[in-house]
């Protein structure tokens, strides 16, 4: 926190996620960015379309957008190991978005900022080694 001429308090967000914009199409992000959290042993356990779903439930139009809950085995067992709700905040998200343009953006939450509010330095080292395997999947798009 910093202090301005008021001398009020100013909290300083954080940046909760990892992203990067990618110029090729939706469904080609949506096909990359899977192969990549494979090949960093995460799995795809769900997948929420949003635009359809905001079309079915509430008759909006919006934007190609996914949501893919990702999950790597070893370390959820890890994490659920070292903190018994972690599950609250598991699977770890990964979205896809058209941003217009032919470009999509994939951005992936920041383990270690979410895990920041939970109190139990068990979770560092694991959120440091979810952290570093998805900035390796950004990072490879």
């Amino acid at each position: 926190m910093s202090e301005n001429n008021d001398n009020k308090e100013v909290v300083k967000s954080m940046k909760y996620y990892l992203s990067k914009i990618l110029n090729e199409s939706f469904e080609e992000s949506i096909s990359s960015v899977t192969e990549e959290l494979k090949r960093e042993g995460f799995g795809i356990l769900t997948e929420i379309d949003v635009e359809d779903t905001l079309k079915e439930k509430l008759d909006v139009d919006f934007r190609k957008y996914k949501i893919l809950g990702a999950c790597n085995p070893p370390l959820a067992h890890k994490a659920l190991q070292a903190e018994s709700r972690i599950g609250l905040m598991l699977p770890c998200n990964v979205i896809v978005q058209d941003v217009g343009g032919g470009k999509t953006e994939v951005a992936a939450v920041d383990p270690f900022v979410m895990m920041q509010s939970i109190n139990n330095p068990d979770l560092g080292e694991i959120a440091n080694e979810v952290q570093t395997k998805l900035k390796n999947v950004i990072d490879a798009l």
